[in-house]
């Protein structure tokens, strides 16, 4: 069986391409589920690519090149790549002075692989690149399904709420660097790491983490992860960049009205995919006006649990260090695009700006933004518990001082008559300290 992939950026001006291409390095990223190999180029390369088997490996070859650098071994842990090996090829073309020799690059895999590969151009970061992304061939490796949450630290019948918690970035892709050299990528990690800490350690939560070591995920990819482990709440952790180094603080970000619109018809072009549903609700078998009503009214309720949630996390993180604006602002982040998933993006500062950058770096620093992000998220679930989950069937207030039943009835979105059959309270006077039972949408 053979596979082929045909490079065409020096086609149509080989003959002027005088110089061999030069591989200047090789990287991997394995991930979960695919394996990310990486050719650093100094132009782009016409090449092809297919797959042997017995044994099974992945054969890239790439014309009127060579390999300027050791190759890497294949990294501990990487359940697709045995090892890499390479070597020179002579061309029909090759001239007298040597050019013109092929390079044959070798993936030994340790299973049947579908590869996929593309050329890449030059960014800030990064020159000309050939990625090839293998993956096994039966498809995605097994999936742990999520555990149904609940058997253990919460009584049953009330599930946890499930936290799908999304380091930026990763891989190749290191997402903003510091001047003294500290990648996004990493401390996005760690802060995420941390987070998830922290939610798995709170009675009635779980957390999920979308990217658990240094490799990168497509963004749709992102929240299809989050959707198989039926996220309530997805959070992308990043940290930010500008031009100007005095710019700096934490800022929330949630979808924006005309990014809500384009993922809105994207999903409803798709209807013919039964995969795609909204709150639970196939569309595929609606007509268009109908599946439009309730892409719409799923989305709405997403953005305006988005915006709650968002504020909150933002308040939250006031109290760890300056933020950048004073409200959520809004974007339209890819990431951000779950019709039926309440989501938020937070730049935990900036580290284009020193000072910024140094805190991001500190790890107790980390923890406490962790910590501030757990504390919004907390009184959001507070104050807006879903159905069957323990903070519906437990949600407690202890009075502060100076508080009324009815600014405590508005906070959890309650009358004031339920807060006072839910607590025996028969006249108007309450205490601070008291501790008083929040009715959930299920009471009488």
């Amino acid at each position: 069986m053979r596979l082929f992939a045909i490079g065409l950026g020096c086609l149509m001006a080989w003959s002027a391409c005088a110089a061999p291409v030069d591989v200047r390095g090789i990287r991997t990223w394995p991930a979960p589920d695919h394996t990310r190999i990486v050719l650093d180029i100094n132009r782009p390369v016409e090449y092809a690519l297919f797959v042997l088997r017995n044994p099974d490996r992945v054969v890239i070859d790439l014309r009127d090149a060579r390999l300027l650098k050791r190759l890497p071994k294949a990294r501990p842990g990487d359940r697709l790549l045995a090892g890499i090996r390479a070597a020179q090829r002579k061309s029909s073309k090759q001239g007298r002075d040597g050019t013109g020799k092929n390079l044959r690059v070798v993936l030994d895999m340790k299973q049947r692989v579908r590869p996929k590969s593309f050329l890449l151009k030059p960014n800030a970061k990064y020159g000309h690149r050939l990625v090839v992304d293998v993956s096994p061939l039966g498809g995605e490796p097994p999936r742990q399904v999520a555990r149904k949450p609940g058997a253990d630290s919460a009584p049953k019948g009330n599930r946890q709420v499930v936290v799908a918690v999304d380091a930026g970035h990763g891989g190749e892709d290191p997402g903003a660097i510091a001047r003294s050299g500290i990648r996004e990528k990493d401390v996005v990690l760690a802060i995420s790491r941390a987070l998830k800490r922290r939610i798995d350690r709170t009675p009635g939560m779980k957390a999920v983490l979308i990217r658990d070591g240094d490799y990168y995920i497509g963004l749709r990819r992102r929240t299809e992860i989050a959707r198989r482990h039926d996220a309530d709440l997805f959070v992308s952790v990043h940290a930010d960049a500008f031009r100007d180094p005095r710019v700096r603080g934490s800022s929330v970000y949630i979808l924006s009205p005309r990014g809500a619109s384009s993922e809105a018809a994207r999903w409803l072009a798709r209807q013919e995919n039964a995969a795609d549903f909204v709150g639970g609700v196939s569309i595929d078998d609606k007509d268009n006006l109908l599946a439009s009503v309730l892409v719409d009214l799923q989305q709405t309720a997403t953005l305006n649990a988005s915006a709650e949630v968002g504020g909150e996390v933002l308040s939250a993180l006031r109290g760890v260090g300056r933020t950048h604006k004073r409200r959520i602002e809004k974007a339209g982040f890819l990431v951000l695009k779950s019709p039926d998933i309440p989501s938020i993006l937070v730049e935990t500062g900036f580290l284009t700006n020193p000072s910024d950058a140094k805190r991001l770096s500190n790890p107790n620093y980390q923890e406490k933004v962790a910590r501030a992000i757990l504390n919004g998220i907390h009184r959001y679930f507070d104050a807006n518990p879903l159905p069957g989950t323990l903070f519906a069937a437990t949600r407690r207030h202890t009075i502060a001082r100076g508080e009324t039943l009815s600014e405590i009835a508005q906070r959890y979105r309650v009358s004031v008559k339920r807060l006072r059959d839910a607590n025996q309270i028969r006249g108007s006077v309450i205490r601070a300290g008291e501790v008083l039972r929040i009715p959930g949408r299920s009471d009488g």
